[in-house]
Parts: C-alpha cells; structure tokens; sequence
C-alpha cells in the first residue's frame, strides 16, 4: 500500500511529536509498504491559526497514496478519501484549558472575538474528524476530550518505542532520573523543590533542554539557591537516545510529573523498558493510564514533601524499586504496547 503519513510540527523543536511520525515511517517500510512523510510548520499563534488550517485544509491528497495516516493537528483536515487518523491532541488552549492559567491567556480573550475563534475551530475539528475512516487517539484521555467536546467516538491506540530493546537494567542504584523537555507543565521545579526534604543519600538526575531559558535559568537558580548541588545532576541539553539508555539502565526509578499530560509520555514508556518503576502524580492525566499506584509505580499528591518521602522510600528498599520495574514492564503486555498492534491497527 501507498501511505502518506503526515503531521506538523514546531520549527527547530524535537520531541515525540516528530519521533512518532519517523518511527512510524520506519515500521510501514518493514511491514512492506511504500511510505511518504509529509511535515508542515504550524505554530498555534491565534492571529494566523485560522490561515495555517486553511493552508492544509486546500491541500488534497487524494492522487498521492492509497492511505492518509494524519497525525498532530491540524494535520486532520488535510482532504483524503480514505484518512485515517492517529489523533495526538487538540489545541488544548482552545479546549480543555480554555480560560484557565494553563490556556493561551491574554492572547486569546474571553471575548466575543475568541470565544468566535474557538467555536470556529471546534467546528472545523470536528468535520474534519467526521471525515475519518479509522479515528484512533493515543491515550483515554484525548478519546474521552474528542467524545466530550466533538460528540465522536475512537479507538486508544498507544504509541510504542522505536527498537524498545535498546533499553535495558543494570539495577537499582541512587538516581530518580527524569529525561524530557524542561517546561512548566512538566513540573521539574517540584522535584527539585522536592529534594530539600530528602533525608537519605537519594540524588535527582535531570535532564533536558528547553526553547524558554527562564526555564533552564530558573532551574539551575533553584538548585544553588537551595544548596541542593551535591543532590541534584542537572543536565540541560538535549540527551541523545544512546545516552538516554545509559541514564536509565542504573537508575532507582524514573519520575514524570506533568500537569494533566495528553498521554503517559515517553519517559513513563522508556522507563517501563527499563524495567524502573515510575514516580508520578494523581493530576497527571495520561500517566496514570500506565502507572497504577503501589503495583508499578508510585502515584503520590503533587507535593514535595511527599514527592520527598516517596523517594526517601525507594532508596531504602531497592527490593521495592525492583518490584515496581518488572511490574511496569509487564505492564506493556497488558496494554498492548507493539508495533505489529499499531501496524495492524493504522492498515487494516
């Protein structure tokens, strides 16, 4: 088959965003298919949101392939008789964080402007859904936001690693490591913040880059501010997938805290394929459809000092943290989480 995968993307940004579409790409060709990538710039600015859909809704693909494969919005509106649709998210600022501290704000006013803007962009979401023959989402909860705000139904269908095996365990050692973007909603302050109440020899390892400064600034303020240098490694760039696997593999557990996340991130996925338990929040949204609290990780209150006593925990009872990691990688199987699912799935 002829498979146009396409999806856009943020402009000098790297992320899961742009690994799924690649390591979809890769596995299409290993099952035997002919396989185009197609990536647009979108930046969800509001004064020109409405013209960078416009620019994908005019194009169409019906010549190009047998099959669309659509991805980060607003790829879905690209124009294809047989579309199928591998929905990441909405334009959340514009959904379920409308009007709130965590939406655009200032930029898009609780007014008659941007309350027009929204309903447009609801409605063209909601068409261009309408329009699948396969909806697919990568979480329960961005199925349970498509139900709720579009009235349409889909399928969860979890995205795996490219080449999981990578990832291996070399026991349990005094690291909680947490390797992703650093932005707000990830919450990597409230691990730091975390760490001033640790009362073992218990060490934060993390890692990663941001587009914002203030955020890598801020952090590394943070951690000097609060003498918390011989307890924190902080690495701010960005990890390569070589180095990632070698962070991971001693680690004592692995920590994701994000702020009502669309999915369980790669990190919790990485982790499980590390065989680490993973250390989260009961606010974390998609994390939770992985991580279930006591059994392969710890689900705490997105606090520090429980943060803290959670970590305190682990460090004295690595039995514990090595129970939590075989759980989690099990917890793969249960889930479903394969490539030769997801084939299957975005095919059939």
């Amino acid at each position: 088959m002829k498979i146009v995968i396409a999806s856009s993307y943020v402009p000098f940004v790297d992320g899961g965003g742009r690994f799924i579409v690649e390591w979809l790409e890769r596995k299409l060709v290993e099952h035997g298919h002919q396989v185009e990538c197609f990536f647009l710039p979108f930046i969800d600015q509001p004064d020109i949101l409405l013209d960078q859909i416009l620019a994908f809704r005019l194009m169409d693909l019906s010549s190009c392939c047998d099959r669309l494969i659509a991805l980060r919005p607003p790829a879905h509106v690209l124009r294809h008789p047989n579309k199928v649709l591998w929905f990441i998210h909405h334009i959340r600022s514009l959904y379920d964080l409308w009007n709130t501290a965590d939406g655009i704000g200032e930029l898009v006013r609780d007014d008659p402007r941007g309350r027009a803007l929204r309903q447009a962009v609801i409605e063209l979401d909601t068409r261009a859904l309408r329009e699948a023959a396969r909806l697919f989402t990568n979480s329960k909860v961005v199925g349970e936001r498509v139900k709720r705000f579009n009235g349409i139904s889909s399928t969860v269908l979890y995205p795996p690693l490219f080449a999981p095996e990578r990832f291996h365990n070399r026991g349990y050692g005094d690291e909680i490591v947490i390797i992703c973007r650093l932005e707000h909603h990830k919450r990597q302050s409230l691990l730091v913040e975390a760490m001033r109440y640790v009362t073992t020899d218990v060490k934060l390892r993390l890692c990663g880059t941001s587009m914002n400064t203030e955020q890598i600034e801020g952090i590394g303020k943070m951690i000097v501010e609060n003498q918390l240098e011989s307890k924190v490694i902080f690495e701010p760039r960005w990890i390569s997938e070589e180095e990632k696997v070698e962070r991971l593999a001693p680690a004592l557990a692995v920590a994701y805290l994000p702020r009502d996340e669309d999915s369980y991130g790669y990190c919790s996925l990485e982790a499980a394929h590390a065989s680490k338990g993973v250390l989260t929040t009961s606010d974390s949204g998609g994390v939770l459809e992985l991580v279930t609290d006591e059994v392969n990780g710890l689900v705490l209150a997105p606090e520090p000092h429980a943060l803290a006593e959670a970590m305190d925990r682990l460090y004295l009872d690595r039995e514990e943290a090595a129970r939590l990691g075989a759980a989690n990688k099990q917890r793969l199987s249960e889930l479903g989480v394969d490539w030769d699912s997801t084939i299957k799935a975005l095919t059939g």
